[in-house]
C-alpha cells in the first residue's frame, strides 16, 4: 500500500459507515491542507447517476484528478496541494431517475507559519534597550502574539515591554526581572492553525563590588580575628579574587565558600596594608580596596619596679614604651597627681628616664610611667622609697624618771610606712647617745632615767629603708620619783626550769597610779663579764618565760615594772639550767669494759654449770657441796663396780672436813671437788662409797 491508496481506503471506510442510504455528501480527511500535501475528496451520491465536479463554480474536467469509483461515487485527487487549490468544491449528480442533486465543501490550503532564522537566545546588558524579533512567514496572512508566563504581551500603549507592529518584542531599559522564556506564537489568520517558538532572554550585569568598610582598624593580638567583607553583584555570578600585602597562609587566612569574606586569625602588625577584592565575569571586572590598620596596644617596660635610696642620693628609673602608633611617654607622681614635664632640675625626665637628684623624704612614693596613644593607654608603677623626714611639731614633757614625746602629725614617711621611732638621750654633750626603739603605735617614752636630772633628747622616725633625720635637740629635766609601780611579785615556789627554758608567774599589786606600760626583763649568766639581755613583756603578761638558754649554767633574772612615772625596784631570781643530756649513742671506755666483763661472766657461768652437771666439777659444784653437804647431785650412772664412770667423770682428792679442821669429819661436806677424766682406782671407789653412803647414784 502506497501513500496514494491510503487516503482512498480512509474514504472507503467512511463510505461504508454512511451506508447506501446516506444522503449526497463530500467526504475528506481534513479541510486545512498544508501546501504540498495530498488532497482527496470523495463524493457519495447515494444512488446511480452521472457525477461531476466543480471548483468555484467551474467544472473540473481534468481526468487526471477526477476518478470514478462506482455508479454512486466519485473521487477528486490533488497529489500536491498548492495555494491555488484552495476554494469551494461542488459535487453534482444527475441521477438515472431523472432528478439532480449537489453538495459543497470549502477547502483551505495554507503555507507556514514558519519562523525561518529567528534566533531563540538573546542576551542584553542590564539598563539597555532590547529587541527580540520574531521572523514569521506564511500564507494566507499570519498573526503573531508574544506570550510570557501564560499572559499575552500587549501590542498597544507605551509599556516598557511591548509588541511592535512588525512583530518584534521590545524591552526598554532591561532589568534582571526581564530575564526568562518568551513565546512567539504565529497563527494563520482566521484559522486555528498556529505554531510557537520558545525564545530565551538573558540579562547580563557587569560586576559591582561594594565594601561594608573601606578602612578597618584592629588591635594586634593572639586572640584578635578580623573579617574583611567584599559584597559582589553581577550577572553571571562573578568570580572573586584577593590581593593581599602578605603571602597567603592557610593557617592564618581563611575564605568562605564564595571567597567574598576573608578572615585573618591572630592579627599581627605584619598584616596591615591594602587588601584588594576583584570581581570578574564575562562582561567585565571590578575591584575595591580595603585598608587594614593594625594597631599595637601600648606596652611599658621600666628598669626597676622598686628603688630604695638614702636621702641625698641620686636615683634614676628608665622607661621604654612601644606600640603602634608610637605612644607618648609621661611620668606621673601618683602622690601629688602631677605630671613631671621638666627636663632639668632636681626632678626631671630625660629621654624617658625619671631622674631624682639629692632625694628628699617627700620624693618617696609611687611614680607611674604612662604610654598614651590612639590605640589605648598603659602604665607601669615604680616605687621609690627613702628614709622618713624630719619630725615637726614635736613637744617634750618630763616625768619623774621618764621623758615623753608627742607629735601633732607624723613626719614624711619616705614612701614606705613608718614602723617605729628611735628615741635618744644623753646628759653631757661629750657622751655617746643612748637610744631605745619603740613601735609607731606605742607611746614615745624614755624610761628608767635618773630623777632630777637634765637630759638632752631627740627623736627620729624609722621605716624599711632606715632611720630618718633626727629632730631638733630638746633639754628636759626629770621631776623625780613619784608614783612608781611596786615591785612585781614573783612566785618563787612556782619557778619551772625545763632543759634550757625558764618560767615563773608574775603579778603586780600596785601600778603606782599610772597605767603600766610594760615589764622589763633582764637576764644574763652569773658572771660579771656577761652582758645583760633585755626583753619587754606587755602589761597584761602574767608569766615571765625565757627560752633557748645555755645548758648547765647559772642565770640571774631581774624583772621591773614600768609606767609613765618611772620604774619599780627590780625583783631578782637566780636559777640553774639542766645539764646537757648525754648522747645515747656515745659509749665510753668504762661502758665497754663493763660489757666485756659481763660477757666473760656469762660465758664462765655457762661453762661452769656445764662442768658441774656433766662432770661434777667447777665453782657451782663446790658451792653446792658447801651448801648441801655430801648429798650433792651426781650422775645416775654412778653405781657399784666398774660401771660408775665409764671413763667420763673422775672424782679425786676428796678429803673429809672435821670440825673445820683437816682430819675431823663434818656432816659429809666436800672440801674440794675436782674434775678430770682419769679412771678411779678400786681403793678410790671404796673410799667414795664410804664417804657418800647416802648419795643417790
Amino acid at each position: 500500500m502506497n501513500k496514494h491508496t491510503e487516503p482512498l481506503m480512509v474514504l472507503l471506510l467512511l463510505l461504508q459507515a454512511y451506508g447506501s442510504e446516506a444522503k449526497m455528501n463530500i467526504i475528506t480527511s481534513k479541510l486545512d491542507v498544508p501546501v504540498g500535501d495530498e488532497i482527496i475528496l470523495l463524493c457519495k451520491a447515494g444512488g446511480e447517476g452521472d457525477i461531476t465536479w466543480q471548483k468555484d463554480g467551474e467544472e473540473v474536467d481534468d481526468e487526471e484528478i477526477v476518478f470514478k469509483v462506482d455508479e454512486t461515487s466519485s473521487k477528486l485527487l490533488i497529489r500536491k496541494a498548492s495555494l491555488e487549490d484552495a476554494g469551494r468544491y461542488t459535487c453534482l449528480c444527475e441521477f438515472d431517475s431523472g432528478h439532480s442533486d449537489n453538495t459543497q465543501i470549502v477547502l483551505y490550503v495554507f503555507e507556514g507559519p514558519s519562523f525561518g532564522s529567528t534566533a531563540t537566545y538573546h542576551e542584553f546588558l542590564e539598563g539597555t534597550d532590547g529587541a527580540v524579533p520574531c521572523l514569521v512567514t506564511g500564507k494566507p496572512e499570519v498573526d503573531v502574539q508574544w506570550i510570557r508566563d501564560k499572559r499575552e504581551i500587549s501590542s498597544t500603549g507605551t509599556t516598557r515591554v511591548r509588541q511592535m507592529p512588525d512583530k518584534t518584542l521590545v524591552i526598554e531599559k532591561v532589568t534582571r526581572e526581564d530575564a526568562g522564556t518568551y513565546i512567539c506564537q504565529a497563527q494563520i489568520r482566521g484559522r486555528g492553525i498556529y505554531r510557537e517558538l520558545l525564545i530565551s532572554v538573558v540579562v547580563n550585569a557587569p560586576p559591582v563590588v561594594r565594601l561594608k568598610e573601606e578602612v578597618k582598624q584592629v588591635i594586634a593580638g593572639a586572640d584578635t580575628n578580623v573579617s574583611l567583607l567584599c559584597l559582589v553583584d553581577g550577572l553571571p555570578q562573578p568570580n572573586i579574587s584577593w590581593v593581599m600585602p602578605v603571602t597567603f597562609d592557610p593557617s592564618h587566612h581563611h575564605f568562605n565558600s564564595d571567597r567574598s569574606q576573608l578572615t585573618i586569625r591572630s592579627v599581627s602588625r605584619a598584616d596591615f596594608g591594602e587588601y584588594v577584592c576583584t570581581a570578574s565575569n564575562k562582561i567585565s571586572e571590578s575591584s575595591a580596596t580595603i585598608f587594614l590598620h593594625v594597631f599595637e596596644a601600648p606596652q611599658v617596660v621600666v628598669s626597676a619596679e622598686q628603688q630604695c635610696v638614702l636621702v641625698g642620693e641620686r636615683v634614676s628609673v628608665a622607661c621604654n614604651v612601644s606600640g603602634h602608633p608610637q605612644p607618648e611617654l609621661h611620668w606621673l607622681n601618683k602622690h601629688t597627681g602631677h605630671t613631671i614635664d621638666s627636663t632639668s632640675g632636681r626632678v626631671s625626665v630625660v629621654n624617658g628616664t625619671l631622674v631624682l637628684d639629692e632625694v628628699v623624704p617627700s620624693d618617696g612614693g609611687f611614680y607611674s610611667c604612662m604610654a598614651v596613644s590612639s590605640s589605648g593607654n598603659a602604665s607601669r608603677d615604680v616605687a621609690i622609697f627613702t628614709q622618713p623626714g624630719l619630725p615637726h611639731d614635736m613637744s617634750v614633757s618630763a616625768g619623774p624618771t621618764s621623758v615623753l614625746f608627742s607629735l601633732e602629725s607624723p613626719p614624711t614617711s619616705g614612701g614606705t610606712p613608718i614602723t617605729s621611732y628611735v628615741l635618744q638621750w644623753r646628759q653631757q654633750p661629750a657622751e655617746q647617745w643612748r637610744e631605745t626603739t619603740v613601735p609607731a603605735s606605742d607611746k614615745f617614752a624614755i624610761l628608767r632615767l635618773n630623777p632630777y636630772t637634765v637630759y638632752t633628747v631627740r627623736l627620729a622616725a624609722l621605716n624599711a629603708v632606715g632611720v630618718g633625720q633626727f629632730s631638733n635637740e630638746n633639754e628636759v629635766c626629770t621631776e623625780g620619783i613619784q608614783g612608781e609601780p611596786d615591785r612585781p611579785l614573783l612566785t618563787s615556789n612556782a619557778v619551772k626550769v625545763e632543759g634550757t627554758s625558764f618560767s615563773v608567774p608574775v603579778k603586780l599589786k600596785n601600778a603606782g597610779g599610772s597605767p603600766l606600760l610594760h615589764y622589763s626583763v633582764r637576764y644574763r649568766p652569773s658572771s660579771d663579764e656577761a652582758e645583760w639581755k633585755e626583753v619587754q613583756l606587755p602589761p597584761t603578761a602574767n608569766n615571765v618565760s625565757l627560752k633557748d638558754l645555755s645548758f648547765g649554767s647559772n642565770y640571774q633574772v631581774e624583772v621591773t615594772a614600768i609606767n609613765a612615772n618611772g620604774s619599780s625596784e627590780p625583783v631578782k631570781v637566780n636559777f640553774t639550767t639542766a645539764d646537757k643530756p648525754t648522747n645515747p649513742r656515745s659509749i665510753t671506755k668504762g661502758i665497754v669494759v663493763g660489757i666485756v666483763m659481763f660477757l666473760f661472766l656469762v660465758v664462765f657461768l655457762v661453762v661452769d654449770a656445764t662442768c658441774c652437771y656433766t662432770n661434777r666439777c667447777g665453782l657451782l659444784m663446790t658451792i653446792a657441796v658447801k651448801l648441801f653437804g655430801q648429798k650433792a647431785p651426781v650422775m645416775k650412772n654412778l653405781e657399784n663396780g666398774d660401771d660408775i664412770t665409764k671413763g667420763e667423770v673422775h672424782l679425786r682428792g676428796i678429803t673429809p672436813i672435821r670440825d673445820g679442821v683437816t682430819g675431823t669429819q663434818n656432816s659429809g661436806q666436800l672440801a674440794e671437788i675436782t674434775c678430770d677424766k682419769a679412771p678411779l682406782t678400786k681403793h678410790e671407789k671404796l673410799q667414795l662409797d664410804r664417804d657418800l653412803p647416802s648419795m643417790d647414784v
